[in-house]
């Protein structure tokens, strides 16, 4: 019996001892790993903000691969793959992140929209819209309607757009009056029934009251219909509204006047507009009420303004004296330097174009195009 408990006095200081070494061990172990994954972590951020991208990928992996549970790095190394334009391998870390059964939920709706970001990069927009819709109901769910929103916007699902522009604004994220408005009005366009296009158009109108587009397309949809006063009535609360939009409708406006005899009326309204802001538009406006092209008017817009394309048609128009050959030189040389100066530009992107946009195709932003030519924006 002695025996026997001198030996178990001995085992258990032996016991305790070789315990205590081997979780040294594993603790050194698990030290080192932690070490190495934070210095490699390091390493891509301090690459990433040397923008050696490539490199910041091979260091971001090196510690996903020390540290496979940390989600930070995933998402790190996925957000930088989205940057690259590498979609397909940032879906497959995201979706990597979304498998694991004990992710938190904060950081499941994360991944989740990370994911749905990666799907909109690769133009992958029926898989981003069902990752979007998934986070409705969380933290994101505000930025996963905005999303969709833009979605329905870039796919031309208007009506849909109309219901997720009216779920933002009955919590208060913003008004998009303006924008429901535009969205009419695109389904406006897009019919081919009469009944339909004016029900759009009044929607828009009822919408966003103030509207411009909604003041142009409506007096354009009464002047195709042969409803003249109406489209009369549409065009000059347009003016009285927006001034500078009128530029848009002017020579409409003025075939309107013609067909309902109202040239003395029309002409008195023109002018009144031009005093407001001079535009070779309004000028040709007057032109086309007059059934003949002015030469004194265009000169009288050249004392008002400096402008290339009045100069181009006042040369075109006047007997200048000069030799014919030099004379058709002169004309097509300043009709060339013309053309530019003809378009719109987006006051957002810089985008610009030949015809007068709503909706900017750059940047895809709504009324970022002022309504006047570049040569009358000078």
């Amino acid at each position: 019996m002695d025996f026997n408990l001198q030996w178990l006095l001995i085992a258990f200081p032996v016991a305790f001892a070789l315990g205590w070494i081997a979780s040294r061990f594993d603790f050194r172990q698990w030290q080192r790993e932690q070490q190495s994954a934070p210095k490699a972590y390091f390493k891509g951020l301090n690459l990433l903000l040397n923008e050696q991208q490539d490199k910041a990928i091979d260091a971001f992996i090196e510690a996903v691969q020390n540290d496979p549970d940390t989600t930070e790095l995933h998402f790190a190394l996925g957000n930088l793959f989205r940057r690259r334009g590498e979609y397909e391998r940032a879906v497959r870390v995201h979706q990597h992140v979304l498998m694991r059964g004990d992710l938190p939920r904060a950081e499941r709706d994360k991944a989740q929209y990370a994911l749905a970001q990666d799907f909109v990069k690769a133009g992958l927009f029926d898989r981003a819209e069902d990752a979007f819709k998934a986070l409705l109901g969380t933290p994101f769910q505000a930025e996963a309607q905005l999303a969709l929103l833009t979605l329905y916007e870039r796919s031309r699902e208007w009506k849909s757009a109309i219901d997720m522009a009216r779920q933002l604004e009955s919590v208060g994220t913003a008004s998009f009056a303006n924008r429901i408005s535009h969205f009419w009005c695109e389904i406006a366009l897009a019919s081919a029934v009469d009944a339909e296009r004016m029900h759009a158009l009044q929607q828009a109108q009822k919408s966003a009251p103030q509207s411009a587009r909604a003041k142009v397309e409506m007096g354009r949809e009464w002047l195709r219909l042969g409803q003249l006063a109406n489209a009369q009535a549409s065009f000059v609360a347009l003016a009285q509204l927006h001034p500078d939009a009128f530029n848009l409708v002017a020579d409409e406006y003025a075939q309107c006047a013609l067909k309902l005899g109202d040239e003395l009326g029309a002409a008195t309204h023109i002018k009144t507009q031009y005093a407001l802001n001079p535009t070779m538009d309004l000028v040709l406006a007057q032109d086309t009420l007059e059934g003949a092209p002015s030469s004194a008017r265009l000169l009288e817009h050249l004392q008002h303004r400096s402008s290339l394309w009045a100069s181009s048609r006042l040369l075109k128009q006047t007997d200048t004296g000069l030799a014919e050959p030099l004379r058709a030189a002169l004309v097509q040389s300043t009709e060339k330097a013309t053309r530019p100066l003809l378009r719109y530009r987006c006051a957002a992107c810089g985008f610009e174009a030949q015809n007068y946009f709503w909706q900017c195709p750059g940047c895809l932003g709504w009324d970022t195009y002022p309504p006047l030519r570049l040569e009358d924006e000078a």
